[in-house]
Parts: C-alpha cells; sequence; structure tokens
C-alpha cells in the first residue's frame, strides 16, 4: 500500500511539471484527497485514471480538473459520472470503456466542447438518442461491445452528425423466422 501511495505522489510532482496527471494502475478505488491537494496550483491538461478499481469520481473531481482537454477512465468499475461534469469546459477527449455503464450519463451530453468519446466495452443498453444528437460538440462516439437495445441501435444507426462506431447487431431468436 505504501509503494502505492509514493507512486502517487511521485506522478502528481510529475504532473505538476507537465500537467499531464498519470494515475493509472495505481490500485485507487477513488481519487484521492491529497490529489486534489497537491494539484491544487496545476492546471492540469489530461487526466488518466485508467486501469484502476474506481466506482465513482465525486462532484469536486470536475470543479478541480475544469481545464482538463483529455480525460481517461477505462478499465475501473463505474457505472455513473456526477452532473458536474457537464461543466467541464475544456474537455474533449472522454474515456469511459471498459466499466460498468448500463446507461450513458446524460451529463456527457452537455460537455461544450466534447468531441471524442469512448464508451465502449460497457454494459450500456440504453442511449438518450436526442440528447446525443444535440451534444455541441460531439464528432466521434464508439460505443462498440455494448447490448444496445434493438430500437437504440437502429437510431443510433441513421445518425448522420456524429460518426458512431457500433458493434454487428445480434440478431434475437424471434427476429429470425427462417427457422
Amino acid at each position: 500500500m505504501a509503494a502505492a501511495v509514493t507512486r502517487v505522489i511521485h506522478r502528481c510532482e510529475d504532473a505538476q511539471e507537465n500537467q499531464n496527471l498519470d494515475l493509472s494502475n495505481c490500485q485507487l478505488m477513488q481519487v484521492p484527497d491529497a490529489v486534489y491537494h497537491l494539484m491544487r496550483h496545476t492546471e492540469l491538461k489530461t487526466c488518466d485514471l485508467s486501469d484502476n478499481v474506481i466506482t465513482k469520481i465525486p462532484p469536486k473531481f470536475a470543479a478541480k480538473f475544469n481545464l482538463i482537454t483529455d480525460l481517461n477512465l477505462s478499465h475501473n468499475q463505474m457505472s455513473k459520472l456526477p452532473d458536474e461534469c457537464a461543466e467541464m469546459g475544456s474537455l474533449e477527449r472522454l474515456d469511459i470503456s471498459h466499466n460498468t455503464f448500463i446507461a450513458l450519463p446524460n451529463c456527457i451530453f452537455k460537455i461544450p466542447k466534447l468531441r471524442y468519446l469512448n464508451a465502449s466495452n460497457n454494459h450500456i443498453v440504453d442511449i438518450e438518442v436526442e440528447c446525443l444528437k444535440e451534444a455541441p460538440s460531439l464528432e466521434i462516439a464508439d460505443f462498440t461491445n455494448n447490448p444496445i437495445a434493438p430500437r437504440i441501435h437502429e437510431a443510433l444507426s441513421n445518425i448522420t452528425t456524429i460518426r458512431i462506431s457500433l458493434s454487428e447487431r445480434e440478431k434475437e431468436d424471434w427476429e429470425d423466422l427462417t427457422i
């Protein structure tokens, strides 16, 4: 445990110099309060929290790190994001792949500069398609390897303003009338 704490502190010190906070592979269950303290005078550009066991990020995360352009939350155990993420005014890239989301958080659609979203490899069944279409800057969204409901899958396939990646939809048994 001490080694993990030391690693987090060293990575925060690195981030004070290069504005890129890399806390991937630190066995984190949450963002430690010490990180907010250590980073209070640093304008972070990127934050990598991938490959941890984080279940949620707190509302203050969005407030404290509202200047980051790239946020990687992949390979964690998250199923939701705080509404405050909508206030991350500089965020352009968000990776929430390989988590436990069953629905896409609505705050994502409100992030003003978000251009790229990776939500692949989750358990997403439902996506608010109308909200997605109204996302202010979204250009690319990856929803591959999710059990998206048939009507949502079809609606997503019809969107032309955003480049959306979807897995080939498995036909339900009842849909295959050749049996």
